[in-house]
């Protein structure tokens, strides 16, 4: 009988520790999990690796990649161990966001929204299209966890309101997102160059969706200042360090504003003339803001927005060699017919590109 594989050891142990927790009382867990999203090259990767003391260049996402982070609580006591999952391709994979958002992982997950603040009229389809993916894979997992652990799934619906204060006024007005929310506003550097009526209308439009989701907001750039305060975020995620209580709205400055403390009366209304509001035929608030700021920045064409679907035909990963060699097999296919000796002499040519040896 084969031994079992590493893939098949790792799913048994989440089961069984996921097992454990559904009859526990809800204590704190040692592992946690943490899912970038966002932007195609918003920077997804820099952050990550960053807040990892990993010094190395970041390499284009592959679909969708995994690494982990360890940290030391003390002296004999098991480490903290986080699971960082990345989207690569901004919207065109949506459908791999369902492999790391299970039942066993849900009560410790997050999820990191990275915009590229450098491009605003990708920034509403990419925020709206991965929003909506990503939380209707959670509400099916917490349908699914409702079946077998009511208990469980009750405590992550009240948890959505935790970084909410009970007295505050928007309480009844917002929708917080089903799990913890960080939004990251990419490129600063590029964007604070930008006319301040632009500014004004991205930086507005990011605070009132990140307080609708209930979720904190920041920009960052390759500034290490910046990229330190990103850190200290991710790591609260991550590992349950301390959360920051700092707050910046100065749209002349990078944002920095922690879930629940920023509110409907100090964002104000959609940068939009009253009278031109009025003819926006909105459905909800989000719907009108929507509206407004692609008023100002319209979205792309789809077929323009639509990114490649089939990494080996993305200019990205381009290798001249093995395309060349794609393009020839793709037409031999379509003849049906090669040569042994063709077969052989494309072998032959391919071996170089791939670190083969004859």
């Amino acid at each position: 009988m084969p031994s079992e594989t590493l893939w098949e050891i790792a799913k048994a142990e989440v089961e069984k520790r996921g097992s454990s927790e559904n009859e526990g009382d809800g204590a704190e867990i040692g592992e946690k999990s943490v899912f970038f999203i966002g932007s195609k090259n918003g920077g997804k990767t820099t952050i990550i690796l960053r807040c990892l003391d990993r010094d190395e260049p970041p390499k284009p996402t592959l679909a969708l990649e995994y690494t982990y982070g360890r940290r030391t609580k003390g002296h004999n006591i098991p480490k903290d161990i986080a699971h960082f999952w990345e989207l690569g391709g901004g919207t065109s994979l949506l459908d791999l966001i369902s492999i790391p958002i299970t039942s066993d992982t849900l009560r410790t997950f997050s999820i990191v929204l990275v915009l590229d603040l450098s491009k605003p009229n990708d920034l509403w389809p990419t925020m709206e299209n991965l929003l909506q993916a990503t939380k209707l894979n959670i509400d099916k997992v917490i349908m699914k966890l409702g079946k077998k652990n009511s208990k469980a799934a009750s405590e992550m619906r009240q948890k959505m309101w935790s970084n909410m204060q009970k007295d505050h006024p928007d309480r009844e007005l917002l929708d917080p997102f089903p799990i913890p929310l960080v939004i990251i506003g990419s490129k600063y550097d590029i964007f604070q160059d930008f006319d301040s009526e632009k500014r004004k209308v991205i930086c507005k439009t990011l605070r009132f969706v990140a307080h609708y989701y209930g979720a904190s907001l920041m920009f960052t750039s390759k500034s290490e200042a910046l990229l330190l305060k990103i850190r200290g975020v991710i790591n609260q995620l991550a590992f349950g360090i301390n959360k920051s209580k700092s707050i910046c709205v100065d749209q002349n400055k990078p944002l920095f504003i922690t879930a629940g403390l920023d509110s409907l009366s100090q964002i104000g209304p959609p940068p939009l003339p009253d009278n031109d509001i009025g003819k926006l035929h909105a459905r909800s608030p989000m719907d009108l803001w929507k509206k407004v700021y692609e008023k100002l920045f319209p979205p792309k064409s789809i077929n323009t927005l639509k990114d490649v679907k089939d990494p080996a035909k993305d200019p990205q990963y381009a290798e001249s060699e093995v395309d060349e060699m794609r393009i020839q097999k793709d037409q031999e296919h379509s003849t049906g017919m090669q040569r042994p000796e063709e077969r052989q002499c494309l072998q032959d040519r391919l071996k170089p590109s791939l670190g083969m040896t004859s």
